[in-house]
């Protein structure tokens, strides 16, 4: 895949992962209360504003600020510029592969801009689950990660199918 291709897919996801995270934070942050569960479709799916100053699951919360300043912000900024270089210019990969690393780097950019922007906090507000087996609260930005993951190892062992057409 060209250099220009990758350009082109990166700035898409970017521009559509990083948009619908940071829409539906603020959505989440003017509508909902903090500390106040609302519960959809029989509690399969909950909505909670809470600020994670933490990693995944809130790891990390309780390290001293600048520490918590320089590991999720500084050395996440510097990982972030590494891999976007990585994804322009990591070898031959399909177009699965090339979607997969542009949702993981969108949803990182996305929690890092909100790092950035809320005093080293990200706002996670949704949690899924069925009666006590629950996930942890999390964004949008953190599906597109997932998503992105998913598609990068899936998508490469996609083969083309030849046709004789």
């Amino acid at each position: 895949m060209s250099i220009w291709k990758r350009i082109i897919v990166i700035l898409f996801v970017s521009f559509c992962c990083i948009g619908c995270d940071q829409s539906s934070k603020h959505i989440a942050s003017e509508h909902l209360a903090k500390n106040t569960i609302t519960s959809y479709f029989s509690d399969t799916i909950r909505l909670r504003y809470t600020e994670n100053k933490g990693a995944f699951l809130g790891m990390g919360e309780d390290m001293p600020e600048e520490l918590r300043f320089l590991a999720f912000t500084v050395f996440v900024g510097i990982f972030f510029a590494s891999f976007l270089l990585y994804i322009l210019l990591a070898s031959p990969i399909n177009m699965y592969m090339q979607v997969g690393l542009s949702c993981m780097f969108s949803g990182g950019v996305s929690n890092f801009v909100d790092r950035a922007t809320n005093n080293g906090a990200v706002i996670d507000f949704l949690n899924v689950g069925v009666g006590p087996l629950r996930t942890g609260i999390f964004n949008i930005a953190d599906v597109a990660m997932f998503f992105g993951v998913a598609l990068f190892f899936f998508g490469g062992y996609y083969k083309p199918v030849r046709t004789i057409f």
